[in-house]
Parts: structure tokens; sequence; C-alpha cells
């Protein structure tokens, strides 16, 4: 498929509806409001293409960038190529959960992740959070840095309640993460997310609510998935 073939498909299955709800969860003007099960049969039958990722990404179309996320070749994603769409992610659902997506199944997630976060755009340093959060979902614990990832969670415990807005959200999910898919660090961030307590964000009007960390990790134990990891974060 081409990008206009696939465009044109998009605005077909656009949904107003859709749209005004999506407004409110922060993604941003121009798109059609299309329904992620509608992107993942595309995806069904482009499967990964490179190029064609990187294209419809560029249409600045926040249903165009999705999909480019779930056909994106991650390991032939640059560094350049992870910076220009983290630069260019204005919608939360871009840039908290695809650019992390493909950066976190490629070669360069942690690293460049490390970097995000450091950023003074508080969008790009969400990125960055989830980012982490998804890499500690894949990778084996044998190939994290676990003594860097604490001196993190002690940063968050530090940094989240004067953080913005999603940034705070998505440092919250770091706890989370490191909580869950970490064993040896379950401890660690239950106890990180009691000193850190209750974390407010402005959900614009959505029903949309921030887990209290230790909470959320509990259910995880008592579901017996500590340490269970994941295939992939797409979807």
């Amino acid at each position: 498929m081409t990008v206009k073939e696939i465009m044109t498909t998009l605005a077909a299955k656009g949904s107003e509806s859709i749209k005004k709800i999506l407004l409110k969860h922060g993604v941003k003007e121009p798109f059609f409001g299309v329904k992620v099960e509608e992107l993942k049969k595309i995806q069904k039958v482009v499967k990964k293409d490179y190029q064609l990722a990187k294209d419809l990404y560029a249409t600045g179309n926040a249903d165009a960038m999705y999909l480019a996320g779930l056909i994106a070749d991650d390991a032939k994603m640059t560094k350049k190529d992870l910076n220009d769409w983290v630069k260019n992610a204005c919608s939360n659902n871009i840039g908290e959960y695809t650019v992390p997506w493909v950066a976190a199944e490629g070669n360069h997630g942690y690293a460049i992740a490390l970097e995000w976060i450091d950023s003074k755009e508080p969008n790009i340093a969400a990125t960055g959070w989830n980012t982490l959060s998804n890499v500690m979902s894949l990778k084996p614990d044998a190939d994290l840095n676990i003594e860097q990832i604490k001196k993190l969670m002690a940063r968050v415990e530090k940094e989240i309640h004067t953080a913005p807005d999603r940034v705070r959200y998505c440092m919250n999910g770091f706890v989370v993460a490191a909580g869950s898919y970490i064993s040896s660090l379950t401890d660690q961030a239950i106890a990180t997310a009691k000193k850190i307590g209750t974390v407010t964000v402005d959900k614009n009007g959505t029903a949309c609510k921030v887990p209290f960390a230790a909470d959320y990790i509990q259910k995880v134990i008592d579901r017996g998935n500590i340490g269970k990891k994941k295939k992939t974060v797409k979807c």
C-alpha cells in the first residue's frame, strides 16, 4: 500500500465521535478519528515497512502516525529517526505510546530514553520515561542496568511532585514498571510508591485516573505475574 492509499482509507474510516473522545485525551489535529482495530487491519496487510512508516509519520496526521508505529521496522530505526519522531510527536498517544514502543523494540531504546528524560521539553521527557518502562517490560533483567534503574527510582521520588503533568504521569508508570517487571526491584518500587503517595494529574475532564503505584504492583503480585516480560509492547 502507498501513503496515498492508506490516507484515503483512514479518511473513510474516520469517526467524529471517536475524534471527540481522542481530543479529550490529548490527541491533536489533524486526524480522522480512526479506531485502533481499523489501523491493525492495515497493519496485517503491510506488516513491517521502514520507509512507509517514516512517510506516514511525516504526514503529521495522528492516525497515520499511530499506524506508522505499528508497522515500523524497529531494528532499522536510527537515533536520528527516533529523535525526529519524538520532536514531532504533538499528541499524547504518539509521544507516550507510539514513539516509546518503537524506541524500546529497536536498538537504541534505553540509551536514547536516558537522553530524553533530561529534556526541558515535557513531552520529550515523558516519552523518555515511558520508553524506559517499555524497555523494562521487554528486556531480560540480565540485559538491564539494575543499579541505574534504582537510581532513577530515587530520582522519581525526589522530582515527581514538581514535574509537569505528563512527565509526572509517566514517572509514576516507571515506578509501576520497575516493580512489575524486575522482581529484584519490587520491594523498592513499592516502598518508593508509598513515599511518593498520591500522584495527581490534570486529565482534562476524562474518567482516567492515575493509579497508586503500590496498589497496582500488588495486583501484579496477586496475579503471580511479577517479572513476567512482554513479547511486544505495541497494541
